[in-house]
């Protein structure tokens, strides 16, 4: 049933009920709060880096309600659900179809009136990710990816290209308040002369970002599905690559080899991944 909803005769309308269902949430929920937001709105979760928004919570609820009858069966894994109530994120696992929903990617910019936030959509069964949708409502960007089809941001194909050979790659990566001190060691060895790492933003619009070929790869060290699900998917259908130190995909469930990265291509990939294992600048060249 859920292959028949991203690939049947009605996966087109298919498609747009989605766009439509997460684009509807954002104009009711987000942007009337987009630089509005009472100091009562915005809560800490686990620290002043992990904050929750009133548009978080309505964004999720609006979405929960309006996916679950798009595709009948199908369960929603949310950021703030999973919060609540960390046992709904086996659902991820389980045989019932699943969309994972992060309402507003890069709640920090949202806060601060930046307009570079996300509501990011996956549609998953047993793990495995086969459409995204990629909403960012203050730069009116929409990017839907199905998988085996392509990837396209408002209509138009998407294409990561590839870096230029000579170039200096740009490398968006974790920020410090989110790594363990292992996986800091393993970001600082993209340090090199030929390597500019930065940190991230919105997790999902920096998966944009290379999807788009206007930055060059991630490396990610945590691994929440609503952070990486659908990006993970749009630059793969826009040409991309993307691993974990094991040489493994990435698995919604967990239990991957931190950090992982994804990358407009394979060899960038690779040489992301061998420089984050302790390869030397040299190797990871060739």
């Amino acid at each position: 049933m859920v292959e028949e909803f991203v690939r049947g005769a009605g996966a087109a309308r298919n498609l747009h009920a989605v766009e439509t269902a997460v684009q509807t949430a954002a104009a009711a929920e987000i942007m009337p709060r987009f630089r509005q937001l009472a100091a009562h709105e915005v809560v800490q979760k686990t620290g002043p880096h992990d904050l929750v928004t009133t548009a978080d919570r309505l964004a999720e609820k609006h979405l929960t309600e309006s996916l679950a009858k798009l595709l009948p069966g199908s369960l929603v894994v949310g950021e703030e659900a999973v919060h609540a109530d960390p046992g709904v994120l086996a659902a991820i696992g389980g045989d019932a179809p699943v969309w994972i929903v992060d309402p507003v990617d890069g709640t920090r910019q949202f806060v601060h009136g930046n307009p570079g936030f996300a509501t990011l959509v996956a549609l998953a069964h047993h793990g495995d990710v086969l459409a995204s949708w990629t909403y960012a409502p203050a730069l009116d960007q929409m990017a839907v990816a199905v998988r085996g089809a392509g990837a396209a941001l408002n209509g138009e194909p998407l294409h990561t290209g590839h870096p230029a050979p000579d170039g200096v790659l740009q490398v968006a990566t974790s920020h410090p308040d989110f790594t363990t001190s292992l996986e800091d060691a393993a970001l600082a060895r993209l340090v090199v002369p030929g390597v500019a790492p930065r940190p991230c933003g919105s997790a999902g619009l920096e998966y944009l970002h290379v999807a788009q070929g206007v930055l060059d790869a991630v490396a990610f060290s945590w691994e929440n599905p609503w952070d990486h699900a659908a990006g993970l998917l749009l630059v793969t259908e826009a040409g991309g690559a993307s691993g974990t130190l094991a040489d493994r995909p990435f698995r919604l469930t967990g239990g991957n080899a931190l950090p992982f990265t994804a990358a407009r291509d394979e060899p960038t990939a690779r040489r992301l991944l061998d420089l984050m294992r302790g390869g030397d600048a040299e190797s990871a060249t060739a």
